[in-house]
């Protein structure tokens, strides 16, 4: 998939789900009810054993399917490197590495450093982030998206950590081209619970449909 519809899928859908999971089996079970629910850009963190395994897997038997998987918590150039290798679509990471930006840049594949103020944001920008990930997001709020937007409309910002159901609009007002969800999206899994996961992506999936009036 080209760089450019990758961007657009996770523009038009407007949700990245953010998977954290103790094993492989239950990260799996998490993105299918994700997938279940319309959230279908899914982000496979590197805090999951065995993640570039699981990418891997997953690649294969989502293949042809309107899914796209990104590897997450993404420290360096050779952790972006193996999972670009094994079928990621699109790279994010905490904080900005210079050589993983660059190393995206190179093959072509989206990029997503973590940034919180306007000198970081600058700083990804400027090295060739496609997207900028504000995180973490509940250290402010939706008014660090308006806030860094004002000398900065031209940033494409995805604010994760702080994002649920009774903010989502907020940061989206505030001017976020998507939002990245983990822990308020996936919570039901703690108990086992993946309709809720389901349930709760639906939800999502509605606050931005009605935000964007489609």
């Amino acid at each position: 998939m080209k760089k450019y519809e990758v961007l657009k899928k996770i523009a038009d859908k407007g949700i990245v789900a953010v998977i954290r999971a103790e094993s492989p089996d239950k990260a799996v079970r998490i993105t299918e009810a994700c997938l279940e629910g319309g959230v279908n850009s899914i982000e496979i963190t590197f805090t999951v054993p065995s993640a570039h395994r699981l990418i891997e897997e997953m690649a294969k038997r989502f293949q042809g399917e309107d899914v796209l998987l990104g590897a997450g918590t993404v420290l360096d150039a050779e952790t972006a490197r193996i999972a670009i290798l094994n079928g990621a679509n699109y790279i994010v990471s905490p904080a900005l590495d210079l050589d993983t930006v660059k190393l995206c840049n190179r093959y072509q594949v989206p990029c997503m450093p973590g940034a919180m103020t306007v000198r970081e944001v600058i700083m990804a920008m400027e090295a060739g982030a496609d997207i900028v990930k504000v995180f973490p997001g509940n250290a402010f709020g939706p008014q660090i998206i308006k806030a860094i937007k004002g000398p900065l409309p031209q940033a494409s910002l995805m604010p994760t950590g702080g994002v649920d159901l009774s903010n989502a609009a907020e940061w989206l007002k505030a001017g976020s081209i998507a939002l990245g969800a983990g822990g308020a999206l996936t919570a039901g899994a703690k108990t086992g619970d993946y309709k809720k996961v389901t349930r709760t992506a639906k939800e999502f999936v509605g606050i931005i449909n009605d935000f964007r009036g489609s």
